[in-house]
């Protein structure tokens, strides 16, 4: 299971799961888009470069999603498919990589997400497995 949508009373919750980090968070791009995109309307004209760095993991996911979200908002990007992730681990991470989409047009948007919350925010690696527990404010 790459990811699952939880409910959630006023909010959009879901649950992502990778085998490592980048698996993790070409996880979770794609349940994003996925919770506020009809993405099979999506073509792939557009690209979005996404570079983000951070001292934890959680925050590396956090500002990755951050950044999906800025995206969605300024430069109405809908992504589609997740080309490559890549995450380097030194003394700060560091991920990049490319999401292929298009342009959203207002039929295409499911529901507008306003923030990525840090309310019950989680990553994890148990048991081999990475896990991400994430809520976006609607």
């Amino acid at each position: 299971m790459r990811y699952r949508f939880v409910d959630h009373t006023a909010d959009v919750a879901f649950e992502v799961f990778g085998r490592d980090l980048s698996e993790l968070i070409e996880n979770a791009t794609l349940a994003f888009y996925e919770a506020f995109v009809y993405v099979d309307k999506l073509g792939e004209s557009r690209r979005l470069d996404v570079n983000v760095e951070a001292d934890s993991p959680d925050y590396l996911l956090y500002n990755w999603l951050n950044e999906l979200l800025f995206a969605f908002d300024t430069k109405f990007f809908g992504g589609k498919r997740v080309d490559c992730v890549r995450v380097k681990e030194n003394d700060i991470l560091k991920a990049e990589g490319v999401i292929v989409g298009d342009s959203l047009k207002p039929e295409i948007v499911k529901v507008e997400p306003k923030a990525i919350t840090l309310h019950n925010f989680e990553v994890e690696k148990k048991n081999g497995v990475w896990r991400a527990y994430v809520v976006v404010d609607i």
